[in-house]
């Protein structure tokens, strides 16, 4: 069945002065930037849908469920993005590369079901991450800069799956009982008594099943770290059905990672899942898994898009990147020390020992 092929840029117009309207983080209002006006963004009635996985699988080929969106890639580290504003010169927002804007290339994708807005703006982000710089010893002072450089700072939007389906496992293994047995050891201090901890293993078999709800799977993949694990963590709870105005002032990233790899990679999830509730059912001290036959049924998945802000550049050759979580405003980033402030506190060290053993004579 064909599919009417849609735009997802829908730049919108200030009814003021005409200016482009963005979206502003922590509400459901695009917003001027030059008069103040404010618009709210109209609510699906009902909400977003989870899509039948094997079905889908079977057309997505055919672009089934599509839109098209304006996509550069950066031919450094792989990131396909999307940029809803008109930019005179863009670099890639991971490792700051310049994306050349005549390459700019349309691409069908599918459409995201849901997505997380941002909830902290970029004044408050930007104030962030300025403060945990000033907070690191021996930085150097291009990343000091950074912290103050308003384009250094900039929102994205990450692609990524959800998974859901009901799971069954028949298991085979081994319930472990601890017990203690008491053992006469001969020490220097003569003989002693002491409790050793022995297991004790019985056969055991069974079922679990249950409903495994959104596993989630990063969408991207590029040649560079992947965002740390100590922020991604967002609220699913805050999911609202997709509206391309709340991308308006951000950029986007397209998935790199099909469909069916990141299928492949919730199937690894459900299976340490159904180890959890395995070993829950074997009970004792302690369990071992011969044999699990998993099976997944009645299986969706979503598109979703989640909020981070990025600040990244390069300093003596190597990349660094700074994270934040759109939502909840954890931060994470690595950090380059400077050479020469740590130079020059060595020699201050050293000089202060060498006046302090000249007037101890």
């Amino acid at each position: 069945m064909e599919e009417e092929i849609k735009q997802s840029e829908h730049k919108k117009a200030c009814a003021n002065c005409g200016a482009i309207l963005k979206f502003k983080p922590g509400s459901h209002q695009l917003k001027c930037e030059y008069c103040g006006y404010e618009e709210f963004i109209e609510q699906a009635k009902s909400s977003f849908e989870e899509l039948e996985l094997q079905h889908y699988l079977k057309v997505v080929g055919e672009n089934a469920y599509t839109e098209t969106i304006d996509v550069l890639h950066c031919k450094n580290c792989g990131a396909n993005q999307h940029i809803e504003e008109n930019y005179k010169s863009l670099n890639c927002i991971y490792c700051s590369e310049p994306l050349i804007l005549e390459d700019v290339e349309r691409e069908g994708w599918i459409v995201p079901g849901a997505l997380v807005p941002f909830q902290i703006d970029a004044q408050k982000a930007k104030t962030t991450f300025k403060t945990w710089v000033s907070g690191i010893w021996f930085a150097p002072n291009k990343l000091q800069r950074a912290a103050l450089d308003p384009e250094g700072l900039h929102g994205l939007y990450l692609p990524y799956w959800t998974f859901d389906a009901n799971l069954h496992a028949q298991y085979q293994g081994q319930r472990g009982d601890y017990y203690y047995e008491t053992q006469r050891v001969r020490t220097k201090n003569g003989t002693q008594t002491r409790q050793v901890r022995k297991t004790r293993w019985s056969p055991v078999s069974g079922d679990v099943s249950g409903f495994v709800d959104d596993v989630l799977i990063n969408a991207s993949e590029k040649k560079r770290s992947d965002i740390p694990a100590k922020i991604a963590f967002w609220n699913m709870k805050e999911l609202v059905p997709f509206n391309s105005k709340y991308l308006s002032g951000f950029v986007t990233e397209k998935y790199t990672v099909s469909l069916k790899e990141g299928h492949h990679s919730s199937f690894q999830k459900a299976k340490q899942i159904a180890n959890g509730w395995i070993y829950k059912d074997i009970g004792g001290d302690t369990q071992r898994i011969s044999q699990a036959n998993i099976k997944l049924t009645d299986e969706t998945f979503k598109h979703i898009l989640l909020p981070v802000y990025i600040s990244s550049y390069r300093f003596n050759g190597k990349e660094y990147n700074f994270y934040i979580n759109g939502q909840t405003g954890e931060l994470s980033g690595t950090r380059p020390y400077s050479f020469w402030k740590i130079f020059f506190l060595v020699l201050f060290i050293l000089a202060i020992v060498a006046i302090i053993a000249i007037f101890a004579q």
